[in-house]
């Protein structure tokens, strides 16, 4: 376990500026599907939901935290948002989420 480093992204389209992380994600160990409900991704939710109950919790407390920080920020990356941040974390993130 780790923990999370903050990357700043930008829309390219709208200019819009947010945030996304790399590394453990330490609210879906403590939250669950709440997470991706939260973050506007209810289909992901009812799928990672019907998982955890097929595993008895082992898919939100052993497998997800690690990598569901890096499939939601690819996924930002694929839906026009681009890195923002300074060089350094920008070639962080680039490594962890496609390298």
């Amino acid at each position: 376990m780790g923990r999370q480093e903050i990357i700043k992204i930008k829309h390219q389209e709208t200019g819009l500026e947010g945030s996304c992380y790399i590394g453990y994600c330490w609210t879906y160990f403590l939250f669950g599907i709440f997470v991706p409900v939260y973050r506007g991704e209810n289909k992901l939710a009812l799928i990672h939901l019907i998982l955890s109950v097929l595993t008895f919790g082992l898919f939100q407390f052993a497998f997800m935290p690690f990598l569901y920080n890096k499939q939601h920020g690819k996924r930002l990356l694929k839906s026009g948002w681009q890195l923002s941040d300074i060089g350094e974390k920008n070639h962080l993130a680039r490594a962890r989420y496609f390298g």
